[in-house]
Protein backbone atom coordinates (compact mmCIF):
# COMPACT_ATOMS: atom_id res chain seq x y z
CA UNK A 1 0.00 0.00 0.00
CA UNK A 2 1.11 3.46 -0.72
CA UNK A 3 0.43 6.50 1.31
CA UNK A 4 -0.64 8.68 -2.35
CA UNK A 5 -3.88 6.23 -1.41
CA UNK A 6 -4.30 8.89 1.55
CA UNK A 7 -4.96 11.36 -0.72
CA UNK A 8 -7.36 9.74 -3.08
CA UNK A 9 -9.70 9.20 -0.50
CA UNK A 10 -13.47 11.08 -0.57
CA UNK A 11 -13.26 12.81 2.61
CA UNK A 12 -10.66 13.39 6.04
CA UNK A 13 -12.03 10.45 8.12
CA UNK A 14 -11.29 8.05 5.09
CA UNK A 15 -8.25 9.80 4.53
CA UNK A 16 -6.92 9.32 8.14
CA UNK A 17 -8.12 5.36 8.58
CA UNK A 18 -6.42 4.88 5.10
CA UNK A 19 -3.57 7.05 6.21
CA UNK A 20 -3.23 5.01 9.73
CA UNK A 21 -3.61 1.47 7.48
CA UNK A 22 -0.50 2.66 5.81
CA UNK A 23 1.65 3.68 8.49
CA UNK A 24 1.02 0.47 10.40
CA UNK A 25 2.02 -1.53 7.81
CA UNK A 26 5.24 0.10 7.62
CA UNK A 27 5.82 0.24 11.05
CA UNK A 28 7.53 -3.62 10.61
CA UNK A 29 10.15 -2.81 8.66
CA UNK A 30 10.33 1.02 8.41
CA UNK A 31 9.51 2.04 11.65
CA UNK A 32 11.42 5.45 11.47
CA UNK A 33 8.98 6.09 8.36
CA UNK A 34 6.11 5.04 10.12
CA UNK A 35 6.79 7.19 13.44
CA UNK A 36 7.13 10.32 10.68
CA UNK A 37 3.60 9.02 9.54
CA UNK A 38 2.31 9.42 13.15
CA UNK A 39 3.43 13.16 13.75
CA UNK A 40 2.97 14.40 10.18
CA UNK A 41 -0.90 13.09 10.16
CA UNK A 42 -2.62 15.68 11.32
CA UNK A 43 -0.08 18.70 9.54
CA UNK A 44 -0.57 16.45 6.10
CA UNK A 45 -4.19 16.03 5.89
CA UNK A 46 -5.34 18.99 7.43
CA UNK A 47 -6.69 20.34 3.62
CA UNK A 48 -8.80 17.58 3.93
CA UNK A 49 -11.07 19.35 6.80
CA UNK A 50 -11.68 22.48 4.33
CA UNK A 51 -14.78 21.85 1.67
CA UNK A 52 -13.55 19.71 -1.81
CA UNK A 53 -13.39 22.76 -4.03
CA UNK A 54 -10.87 23.96 -1.98
CA UNK A 55 -8.61 21.24 -1.40
CA UNK A 56 -6.38 21.47 -4.86
CA UNK A 57 -5.85 25.10 -3.91
CA UNK A 58 -4.60 24.29 -0.16
CA UNK A 59 -2.65 20.99 -1.28
CA UNK A 60 -0.16 22.49 -3.43
CA UNK A 61 2.01 25.18 -2.78
CA UNK A 62 2.24 26.80 -6.11
CA UNK A 63 1.43 30.36 -4.99
CA UNK A 64 3.70 30.36 -2.26
CA UNK A 65 6.55 29.15 -4.49
CA UNK A 66 5.61 32.09 -7.23
CA UNK A 67 5.45 34.19 -4.58
CA UNK A 68 8.90 33.46 -3.59
CA UNK A 69 10.42 33.49 -6.86
CA UNK A 70 9.09 37.30 -7.29
CA UNK A 71 10.46 38.08 -4.12
CA UNK A 72 13.88 36.86 -5.41
CA UNK A 73 13.35 38.21 -9.29
CA UNK A 74 13.21 41.70 -7.36
CA UNK A 75 15.66 41.38 -4.27
CA UNK A 76 18.62 40.08 -7.33
CA UNK A 77 17.22 43.55 -9.34
CA UNK A 78 17.88 45.65 -6.26
CA UNK A 79 21.62 43.36 -5.44
CA UNK A 80 23.06 45.50 -2.30
CA UNK A 81 20.63 46.65 0.12
CA UNK A 82 21.43 49.99 1.90
CA UNK A 83 19.71 48.84 5.11
CA UNK A 84 17.12 46.00 6.31
CA UNK A 85 14.13 48.50 6.69
CA UNK A 86 14.74 48.67 2.75
CA UNK A 87 14.41 44.73 2.14
CA UNK A 88 11.40 45.08 4.72
CA UNK A 89 9.45 47.57 2.61
CA UNK A 90 10.83 46.05 -0.67
CA UNK A 91 9.46 42.27 0.47
CA UNK A 92 6.24 44.18 2.16
CA UNK A 93 5.29 45.65 -0.86
CA UNK A 94 5.44 42.50 -2.87
CA UNK A 95 3.82 40.85 -0.76
CA UNK A 96 0.62 43.38 -0.25
CA UNK A 97 0.80 43.35 -4.16
CA UNK A 98 0.41 39.70 -3.79
CA UNK A 99 -2.37 39.74 -1.64
CA UNK A 100 -4.59 42.68 -3.36
CA UNK A 101 -4.08 39.97 -6.82
CA UNK A 102 -4.92 37.03 -5.01
CA UNK A 103 -8.84 39.36 -3.13
CA UNK A 104 -9.58 39.84 -6.45
CA UNK A 105 -9.40 36.34 -8.75
CA UNK A 106 -12.14 34.92 -7.34
CA UNK A 107 -11.43 31.59 -10.07
CA UNK A 108 -8.11 31.17 -8.79
CA UNK A 109 -7.98 31.16 -4.80
CA UNK A 110 -10.29 31.10 -2.04
CA UNK A 111 -13.05 34.16 -1.48
CA UNK A 112 -14.79 35.40 1.67
CA UNK A 113 -18.18 33.69 -0.05
CA UNK A 114 -16.37 30.17 -0.60
CA UNK A 115 -14.66 29.80 2.74
CA UNK A 116 -17.58 31.21 5.08
CA UNK A 117 -18.81 27.53 4.90
CA UNK A 118 -16.13 26.74 7.18
CA UNK A 119 -15.70 29.92 9.72
CA UNK A 120 -17.57 30.54 12.59
CA UNK A 121 -17.28 34.23 12.02
CA UNK A 122 -19.79 36.39 10.74
CA UNK A 123 -17.58 38.21 8.16
CA UNK A 124 -19.48 40.30 5.65
CA UNK A 125 -18.94 40.39 2.13
CA UNK A 126 -17.68 42.35 0.15
CA UNK A 127 -17.79 43.14 -3.59
CA UNK A 128 -14.51 43.26 -5.24
CA UNK A 129 -13.60 46.43 -6.28
CA UNK A 130 -12.92 46.68 -10.25
CA UNK A 131 -9.32 48.67 -10.49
Amino acid sequence: MSIGTAFAQPDAASAKVQWRQVADEMRPKLPKLAAIMDEAEEDVLAYMTFPRNHWTKLSSTNSIERTKAEIKRRTDVVGIFPNEAAITRLVGAILMEQNDEWAVQRCRYMTLATISEVSDDNVPLLAAVAS
